[in-house]
């Protein structure tokens, strides 16, 4: 892969944990709020049920782990294998697709 790609994928990956870093702190802290004050998973899932701005929040949640984490995987891979080819770009793509389908999916079911 040329070196101009391996840039973006770098930056890819610091943006996707600038973005991820306050997220993960918002989300933890509404779950420690959320159990602390006794509420059920039934009581949660029934006030995120229609809220767009939660579906927001979990969505970009979703898209910024899957980009961080296929390229965080890729990386691992090309450094701990001898895989260099494109099959693993492809394979990267792939596991980026999945967690994306899958995290969608998810979003989708609770909001």
């Amino acid at each position: 892969m040329s070196g101009r790609v391996e840039l973006w994928l770098y930056v890819a990956q610091r943006l996707s944990a600038m973005v991820l870093a306050p997220l993960v702190i918002i989300h933890i802290a509404t779950m420690v709020y959320a159990i602390r004050d006794g509420l059920t998973a039934a009581e949660i899932l029934s006030r995120t049920d229609g809220s767009i701005f939660w579906a927001c929040f979990y969505g970009l949640f979703v898209i910024a782990a899957a980009v961080h984490g296929a390229i965080g995987l890729r990386a691992i891979l090309r450094e701990m294998t001898a895989w260099r080819s494109k099959s693993l770009d492809v394979a990267a793509g792939a596991f980026c697709l999945t967690i994306l389908v899958l995290g969608l999916r998810a979003v989708e079911a609770v909001t």
